[in-house]
């Protein structure tokens, strides 16, 4: 079986999608098998029948898997998953993902799995995102998205993740704001109260890492 990893942020639009492409751009250069997978989406482009991260992420990838498998949930409005699940009338089920996690896994040497939104964004009445790398045995890699408030959104999402008893393999400071004030300060503090490294940094406008020594240490490598 592969390994794989759960890609989960502080919030939506932070740059999971970002940050799990530049990983599957690594795991390829690296000579891995490699595959993206989203297992819940809300969000189509107008005039695309694919949500933009899986296709971002089939972009960077080289494993051929049915699209089916990469997003098993596929809803149309750019809502909270579980609303577009409620308004599309489909439940959404752990068991259908994990079977198809698990066929993804048979082709590939590695999976990078993107949640959706932040780490406790509901799935249902009962579930949230942390339940598929919880179903799935996956470490978590947060990303941070660097703004004023993400101190406070980055330890409450340790914490979340701590609590399920996942393991954080590592985060990613991805600067999103460029008007922010004290950005290392906000950095250096947060490496000081996380318990995972930081295994990248990522300046505003920047490409992510591109070097192997990210995989290293997340153990990918």
């Amino acid at each position: 079986m592969a390994r794989g990893i759960f890609v989960t942020g502080t919030d939506t639009g932070v740059g999971k999608t970002l940050i799990a492409v530049a990983l599957l751009r690594a795991l390829v250069a690296s000579g891995q098998r490699a595959a993206g997978m989203k297992p819940v989406s809300a969000g189509f482009e107008a005039g695309r029948s694919v949500n933009a991260d899986i296709a971002a992420m089939m972009g960077a990838g080289n494993v051929d898997v049915p699209l089916a498998d990469r997003n098993p949930y596929a809803f149309v409005p750019a809502i909270a998953p579980h609303l577009a699940a409620a308004e599309a009338g489909v439940g959404i089920d752990l068991d259908v993902i994990e079977a198809a996690y698990n066929r993804v896994a048979a082709r590939s040497d590695v999976v990078v799995v993107e949640g959706a939104g932040g780490v406790a964004v509901p799935l249902d009445a009962r579930h949230d995102m942390l339940d598929i790398a919880q179903r799935l045995c996956l470490p978590v890699l947060l990303v941070v998205g660097v703004r004023l408030g993400c101190l406070n959104h980055a330890l409450l999402s340790a914490a979340a993740i701590s609590a399920r008893g996942l393991q954080l393999s590592g985060w990613v400071a991805n600067c999103i704001d460029p008007e922010m004030r004290a950005v290392a300060a906000n950095i250096d503090d947060l490496g000081l109260r996380l318990s995972a490294p930081l295994v990248a940094q990522v300046a505003f406008g920047a490409q992510p890492f591109q070097s192997k020594g990210v995989l290293a240490k997340l153990g990918l490598d």
